[in-house]
């Protein structure tokens, strides 16, 4: 049989076996049609990571105002580590590549594989109104699960009111403890941003009603979900959900976060409930476990093959044509043709970026300890294209300067105003 038939029906079986399970791919009335999972370059021809490049990364993060920075790359050669600065700016800490710290909306990947094993236990369908399980919650039945975990529902994102000033936002809910209801009111109060499922607009508020959603369907925290479901079967031993527990335990990195006003002083952000997130930005990890977690996703250790082609069926989020959400996933499109799919984390004090490539067998975590400095968050984002795409040529073409995804201003978890 030719090699482009018999791709054919591998395509064919693949959308058959899809339907058949009830996981449609992701529809959107706007100009940009979904894009299926691409078939991912083997390891055999992927080019070997640059650690020069990460590194040179990590300094870029440090120069632009982050204490610290580390990185760790697992792949066919082994696991490969790099830190530089400080993990605590009081006394001189170096960092370390073993601590803990915040993943911030990392998380959002967390929740969706949860909420995905219970699509696929039958106890919920991503086409189906948010309301028929959290009744009378949200203002629109035309609301979908699916439309939640895409972005895609015109929820408004609580956040940017909470943290319009940065640091005084944040200190007003350090401490506090909220229920996941006060979130989503937080969230109606504001303009809805889109009709259902008509573009993409990110907020926080989605990831909420995931968590209660998650709580609703299985009687017991969120908390109990991620551990018997992922932190325990894939031994995540560094991560944690504690929340609304305000300390990081063991070895941990100290975030720090940028005030609005140039040259006043950072704010130790490390301690905190983070229940301003919960479900949508509150898990704490560590680069190995990262490594692990988004290694094991995309190996299909979590999830079937029909849910995952559902989770990495994409759609644009911006004009760059490298940038796409699935399901509670993110796909960046490297110059080199590489995708790698995972998430970046945004949390007071902490950028991180979890990525893997679709075979799963090369992976790579970093964070840097600062928040409310973008040009520390586009800097750390120059990991991926040094781990992923290898050292580039002396003189590369212009088209691919042009599509250097670490050119590109990083994207935005959080509201920041520096």
């Amino acid at each position: 049989m030719p090699l482009t038939s018999h791709r054919r029906l591998v395509v064919s079986a693949t959308l058959i076996a899809a339907l058949a399970a009830g996981v449609a791919p992701a529809t959107s009335a706007s100009a940009a049609a979904p894009q299926a999972p691409a078939v991912p370059k083997t390891a055999d021809t992927a080019p070997a990571p640059d650690m020069e490049g990460v590194v040179a990364a990590l300094n870029a993060a440090m120069a632009n105002g982050a204490p610290g920075a580390m990185a760790r790359f697992s792949g066919p050669g082994g696991v490969q580590s790099r830190a530089v600065g400080v993990r605590d700016r009081v006394n001189g800490t170096p960092m370390d590549v073993r601590s803990r710290f915040r993943i911030g909306s990392v998380s959002k990947t967390f929740s969706t594989v949860v909420l995905l094993q219970l699509v696929q236990e039958g106890r919920l369908t991503l086409d189906s109104p948010v309301n028929t399980y959290l009744p009378g919650l949200l203002p629109d039945d035309r609301i979908t699960v699916r439309h939640l975990l895409t972005h895609r529902s015109g929820l408004a994102d609580y956040t940017d009111p909470m943290f319009a000033n940065t640091v005084p936002g944040f200190e007003s809910v350090r401490n506090r403890v909220f229920g996941y209801q006060e979130l989503v009111d937080l969230s109606l109060a504001l303009p809805r941003t889109t009709e259902p499922g008509v573009s993409y607009k990110y907020s926080n508020a989605n990831f909420v009603v995931v968590g209660m959603l998650i709580e609703k369907l299985t009687g017991r925290p969120v908390a109990d979900a991620y551990q018997r479901r992922i932190f325990k079967p894939l031994k995540l031993r560094d991560t944690s959900y504690v929340h609304p527990e305000t300390r990081i335990a063991g070895r941990h990195v100290r975030g720090y976060l940028y005030p609005d006003a140039a040259g006043d002083p950072l704010v130790d952000s490390t301690e905190q409930t983070v229940s301003w997130a919960q479900s949508a930005g509150a898990v704490i990890s560590s680069p190995a476990d990262l490594n692990t977690f988004t290694k094991a996703l995309m190996r299909g250790r979590l999830l079937s093959p029909a849910m995952m082609d559902a989770m990495t069926t994409v759609t644009p989020t911006d004009a760059t044509n490298t940038r796409f959400y699935g399901l509670g996933l993110r796909r960046y499109d490297l110059s080199c043709g590489a995708q790698v799919y995972g998430h970046t984390g945004t949390v007071q004090g902490f950028y991180t970026y979890a990525f893997s490539t679709r075979d799963g067998k090369r992976s790579l975590s970093a964070m840097a300890n600062s928040s409310n400095r973008g040009a520390v968050n586009t800097a750390l984002g120059g990991t991926l294209e040094a781990a992923f795409c290898g050292k580039k040529p002396a003189a590369a073409t212009a088209s691919r300067a042009d599509r250097d995804f670490s050119s590109l201003p990083a994207e935005r978890d959080l509201p920041e105003r520096r």
